[in-house]
């Protein structure tokens, strides 16, 4: 998965300060706005860039074929609880690892410095970073959701088309333009999503609505978080510290309206050890999700973060149709999802020339 930080000054993969110094901490912030080595000559993608797009990809496969057996090989009744469940463990990670001073929450940080107030990051910083707060409340929920009613290739596949919305959202709320390309790349991709999802034999009108709804706002969350998340000051970490404090209270007063509480207390397998250990394993990977998340997205774009997603892809179809089935097979289904990895490799390779 992904190691967590130290303060050494060999540690070049998570944005922590390595001195308390002045120089110390301004070579730290002028390396994370201007960039690190290339990924090779004449690439638009620097190393550690690659490095959060490597680790996004593996902490999402893992994360997609937990949630799956939770929340269908168990049938556990709550989405909700278990993404309570994930934002809760994801603070108190933050939490221990700001008070030991082995992170920081701003770029170019001191990891001695004092905190002035429990929250570690000014009220006007939080207050600023609401919109990407509620934006992500809103991606968990949905996302999470999604899952359970669409077999994991078509799931995978459906997601595909998050490239759309994206680009939609960074043209709207940043004015980005992509070249052509890129626009042809991701053409391919949407296409072998239309193809196979018009011969998915178990078509449910339900769950591909649901998924579709994950799409839009897993675009609006990547696009908030290129606008705000770049504009904060924070790191990675300290924009999912505001996210989680913000965001915590509102989801417990919502599962606790809902009966979602109740429905957990009373799940048949709750205690069970099996079922203990994948809801652990799906909130300490949802943890290193987000980081990469922020990472990728901050690093190199809104984008380039979905089209990481969509290359993931091979994997989770291969994994989810060994250990989940619930695709029968279809010719026209497979040539699609082959179109989407093309596509995605296509977008690749044009990020890494630089095109």
């Amino acid at each position: 998965m992904s190691s967590m930080a130290s303060s050494s000054s060999s540690n070049s993969i998570l944005p922590v300060s390595v001195s308390p110094l002045d120089d110390g901490r301004q070579r730290e912030k002028e390396r994370l706005i201007k960039g690190d080595e290339k990924a090779f000559k004449g690439s638009s993608m620097t190393k550690r860039g690659a490095y959060a797009a490597i680790s996004y990809m593996c902490c999402a496969v893992l994360l997609i074929l937990f949630n799956k057996a939770a929340l269908s090989s168990y049938n556990f009744p709550s989405a909700n609880v278990i993404t309570l469940f994930q934002m809760i463990c994801s603070c108190s990670f933050l939490f221990a690892l700001r008070h030991w001073k082995i992170i920081s929450f701003t770029d170019g940080g001191s990891l001695t410095t004092s905190d002035v107030n429990a929250t570690f990051v000014p009220l006007k910083t939080l207050m600023r970073t609401l919109p990407l707060a509620l934006t992500y409340l809103l991606y968990m929920l949905v996302t999470m959701e999604s899952v359970r009613g669409v077999n994991v290739p078509m799931y995978t596949t459906l997601r595909r088309t998050t490239v759309v919305f994206t680009m939609i959202m960074e043209y709207i709320l940043a004015g980005q333009r992509y070249t052509r390309p890129i626009f042809g790349s991701v053409g391919l991709i949407v296409l072998g999503a239309f193809i196979a999802g018009a011969r998915d034999l178990s078509f449910d009108f339900n769950g591909y609505a649901v998924v579709f709804a994950a799409n839009f706002t897993t675009a609006i969350y990547l696009a908030t978080i290129s606008r705000i998340g770049k504009s904060s000051g924070l790191n990675s970490f300290g924009l999912m510290w505001c996210n989680g404090i913000i965001c915590g209270p509102i989801l417990l007063f919502w599962t606790f309206i809902r009966g979602d509480l109740g429905m957990t207390m009373n799940f048949p397998y709750l205690f069970s050890l099996g079922f203990l250990v994948v809801l652990l394993l799906s909130c300490i990977l949802a943890f290193f999700l987000n980081y990469s998340i922020f990472l990728n997205t901050t690093l190199n774009s809104a984008l380039t973060q979905t089209i990481c997603g969509n290359l993931k892809d091979l994997f989770t179809i291969a994994l989810g149709w060994i250990i989940f089935g619930g695709l029968p097979f279809d010719f026209f289904n497979v040539i699609g999802q082959c179109l989407g990895f093309v596509g995605s490799g296509l977008y690749a390779y044009y990020k890494l020339i630089g095109r």
